[in-house]
Formats: C-alpha cells, structure tokens, sequence
C-alpha cells in the first residue's frame, strides 16, 4: 500500500482530511518534514482559511517548495479546499504569490452573494477522472470559502454554481484539487479518498 504523506502546517482541517483517508484504508503519513514527503507515494495539501497565511505558513516550513517538487516528479498530489488554491499563481485574497503549479488566479465569489459559501452544494462532472469514479453526476458537497477558480476548459473536471460557474474540482496531469471539503462530504467523499487510495496503491 502506497504512502500518503499531509502536509502538517497547523491547518484547520489536517486532522479531519486525515482521519478520513485512514478510514478508507488509507497509509496516512501526517508530516512536515520536507525530506518524508520526498519519499512518499502520494500527497495531500490540506487547508483551510486565508490564502496568504497558508502560502506564508507552508514557506516557513519549506513544504512549498517540497509540495512543488512533488508534483514535478509525477506523484499523485492532492488539493484540499484553501489546498486547491495554493496550488495557483496567486489569489485576489492576498498579495502573497502561490505555488505556481497550475496557472491563474483564484478569484472572489460575485458581490451580492453570502460569503463565504457555507454548506452543501452539487458538482457537476464535465470530465472523468479516475479519483471521481463511482460518484454520480450532481452529488453533493460540503463547501466553505469565498474564493474559487474560474473555470478552465484544460483543467476543470466539476463546476459549481454560486453566483457564477466555478471549478470545484481540477485536476492536470498528476495534480487533482477540489474546492469543497471531502471530508466533510459524506458518503461522496468518502469515495472520493477511496479512489484516491486505490489508485495510490496499484502504482
């Protein structure tokens, strides 16, 4: 069974992110050691919050450009909600640059919205991909944030709506982030951390 090593920066949702993907049979190493995400065979980017304070608190840590470095090799890598945006160039939210592993800018939910969106909201499929297998076409999920990429036609694999069409999940090559919280999500999301430990585990 493969490793799955979270990233442990003192986010909100390490504890919960992780607890789910060990009930799902998941190898979880939860770690900030650079050199232990190295070797793993998977990672999760959790987090939740400011933008600029995940960005900062990953950089005192190093685990940014150990995260980057990750996904240059291949390796699965995963983005959880504030998780998903870190990955972009940068957010409206804060000056504070990304990571740069997918392209863009995460931008706020429309004006006249209650923000943040809080609450359960359906994604639908515009692709497959094997880490949404076996989840239905408008299930639902747990959201809380109030900002969101836009969508991508190279990227996107589930829009929402709130206000305006958004990607609540992408996916590039090894990389794959959803907006909303798995963890949180139920039966959906359980499934989701599933296909993500099996997947991990045939490679």
């Amino acid at each position: 069974m493969g490793r799955i090593a979270v990233l442990d920066y003192d986010s909100g949702n390490l504890h919960s992110v992780s607890r789910a993907i060990a009930k799902v049979g998941g190898d979880v190493d939860v770690t900030s050691d650079p050199a232990r995400v190295s070797t793993a065979d998977a990672l999760v980017i959790p987090g939740v919050g400011h933008f600029g304070q995940c960005v900062r608190a990953l950089g005192e840590r190093g685990l940014d450009r150990a995260a980057a470095a990750f996904a240059a090799t291949g390796r699965p890598v995963l983005g959880v909600c504030v998780g998903l945006q870190v990955l972009f160039d940068a957010s409206e939210e804060d000056a504070a640059a990304g990571m740069g592993v997918l392209g863009g800018t995460v931008r706020r939910l429309p004006d006249g919205l209650k923000v943040p969106h809080m609450g359960w909201n359906t994604v639908r499929w515009i692709r497959d991909h094997p880490f949404t297998s076996g989840i239905d076409d408008g299930s639902y999920f747990y959201f809380v944030h109030s900002f969101a990429p836009d969508v991508d036609d190279e990227t996107t694999v589930g829009v929402t709506e709130y206000g305006r069409p958004f990607a609540s999940v992408i996916a590039r090559d090894n990389v794959f982030a959803t907006q909303f919280h798995p963890e949180k999500s139920g039966e959906a999301g359980l499934q989701l951390y599933e296909n993500v430990v099996k997947v991990v585990a045939s490679r």
